[in-house]
């Protein structure tokens, strides 16, 4: 439910087909580019993204613009949308026109910018949200760093390739469970909303896509450093079919020493460990417990 009457839609917009064919926006494979032209899903993305009253929402890689009109026929606040193709962006120059007090448009990589630096100064973190359909080729690095600064966001409603969310979602004792599940979950309650057939998008990827939703915890599931939860999980999983008494040789001298320290099995292997024992072990490994190694590198 949105908190006030939705503002009419403009009559004038032109077909998101005729705008990709007056501006050449040939979908670029470099750029990971898959346009999404359904209304009815750009639509549906938008509601997923929950109540948008008085919220900006940052908009990642809007290419010609289908997502962004359904965020702007909401009642959001504002949208500021993140390009990098000068193509698209003079396409959404037009969108602007429309909307020249909602709509900001700002050229630049999503890999290289905050998104928090491109809200309006004195907008609280409880009106800031990510909404976008990421390239697959940069999904897992732009959530992780965005996940370093989680609350920040009141939310993030997220496309990823389908084995992404599945992963994301994952829970331990699942094939998909890994590091990605327990950074993402330490932080974040996380929700596969629906999936996204690969005839909607222009050109069809090969894979299917999951609209994820993100509810940024307002502290983590249990106290760790991240970057120490990141050495833990990643000597785990990096040899994942091992016990963890095995796989946890690179960080420290005496792994079934430290796992007992925790209350762990040292015969478990990772998929089996929750987070906050993955959290236990990045304190104890932050403590110098049984010689660690390289935990702070």
């Amino acid at each position: 439910m949105h908190g006030g009457p939705l503002p009419e839609s403009p009559p004038d917009l032109p077909p998101l087909r005729d705008v990709i064919a007056r501006h050449g926006l040939g979908a670029r494979r470099k750029m990971g580019q898959n346009f999404l032209l359904d209304l009815n899903l750009t639509g549906r993305i938008a509601r997923a993204a929950g109540s948008l009253t008085d919220v900006t929402v940052i908009e990642i890689g809007p290419g010609p613009g289908g997502l962004t009109r359904a965020l702007l026929e909401t009642d959001v606040k504002k949208v500021i949308a993140l390009e990098r193709d000068e193509r698209c962006i003079a396409a959404l120059q037009e969108l602007a026109a429309v909307y020249p007090d909602r709509l900001r448009i700002v050229a630049g990589d999503a890999l290289q910018i905050d998104p928090t630096t491109l809200a309006d100064p004195g907008d609280p973190a409880s009106k800031l949200k990510i909404v976008a359909n990421l390239p697959y080729n940069i999904a897992t690095p732009l959530l992780i760093k965005w996940l370093r600064q989680a609350n920040a966001y009141a939310g993030m409603t997220l496309m990823f390739q389908k084995e992404v969310a599945q992963r994301l979602a994952a829970s331990p004792g699942d094939k998909s469970y890994g590091r990605l599940s327990i950074i993402a979950g330490w932080l974040c309650k996380i929700e596969a909303l629906f999936d996204i057939s690969p005839r909607a998008f222009v050109p069809p990827p090969k894979v299917t896509s999951t609209v994820v939703g993100f509810a940024p915890r307002a502290q983590p599931l249990a106290p760790a450093r991240m970057e120490v939860l990141e050495r833990v999980t990643a000597a785990a999983f990096g040899q994942r079919r091992k016990m963890l008494r095995s796989s946890l040789k690179s960080i420290s001298n005496d792994p079934a020493a430290l796992l007992l320290s925790c209350g762990l099995d040292p015969t478990a292997r990772a998929e089996e460990i929750d987070i906050g024992a993955f959290c236990a072990l990045a304190r104890a490994i932050e403590e110098n417990r049984y010689g660690a190694r390289q935990a702070h590198g």
